[in-house]
């Protein structure tokens, strides 16, 4: 899975990188500054295609399922198995009209297979400053409630590199596919939802106190 992210990188320089339009910095200081740990049910800066140009987009990450009648109604759905997402009730439809990059420049997982407090460790792509996730996306309105884009992050079956940590890994769109990730060349957005090779991501171990959704700050992603 992918519960935590970082994006090091400011908002302006994203959709610059995107080639996308950023009506959204503005109006959402904290997408401009870069982030360390980015925790869900945060806004979190996405891509989506426009009709002219790509957008970049705040969006709540936790994906609202329209029949949800509260944000808190049910699962907090952050991620999508590759496996079914096409089949789910709540994500079949957004597989294949609402498709969005997620950009990151590293993530955190912890070794699943410790006991309690879990050992934190950080992956990023030391080829590649900033990368995207696969998304999916959702606008979510319900009576006495604001409407809002939502979104969650696609996983598949990790790797090798991954699997001593933990058996799901986040989907990663390359560069060259992005626009067929976000239906700008059309069909054939299935295929790309496989792991990264093994050297794609490197890691280390990270403190603990990357688990607070209080922290925040470079310190979190240094080596311990």
């Amino acid at each position: 899975m992918c519960g935590r992210f970082v994006l090091d990188i400011d908002a302006a320089a994203v959709a610059e990188v995107f080639a996308a339009t950023a009506p959204d910095i503005e109006d959402a200081p904290a997408l401009a500054r870069p982030r360390y740990n980015i925790c869900p049910t945060q806004n979190v800066l996405t891509i989506r295609a426009g009709k002219a140009w790509r957008e970049a987009k705040a969006m709540r990450w936790g994906f609202l399922p329209h029949w949800y009648e509260t944000p808190t109604a049910g699962p907090l759905l952050i991620n999508a198995r590759s496996e079914t997402i096409a089949e789910k009730p709540a994500f079949r439809a957004a597989c294949r009209e609402r498709r969005c990059l997620i950009p990151a420049s590293g993530f955190y997982e912890w070794r699943s297979s410790d006991p309690k407090p879990k050992t934190p460790f950080y992956f990023h792509a030391p080829d590649h400053p900033i990368f995207a996730f696969a998304g999916i996306w959702q606008r979510w309105q319900a009576p006495g409630h604001e409407p809002v884009d939502t979104c969650a992050i696609v996983t598949c079956d990790a790797n090798d590199a991954m699997r001593s940590i933990h058996h799901r890994l986040p989907v990663v769109i390359p560069r060259e596919s992005w626009g067929l990730w976000l239906g700008e060349e059309g069909k054939g957005a299935a295929r790309l939802m496989h792991a990264v090779p093994d050297d794609f991501f490197a890691m280390h171990e990270v403190g603990r106190a990357v688990s607070s959704a209080r922290s925040d700050g470079a310190s979190l992603i240094e080596a311990v």
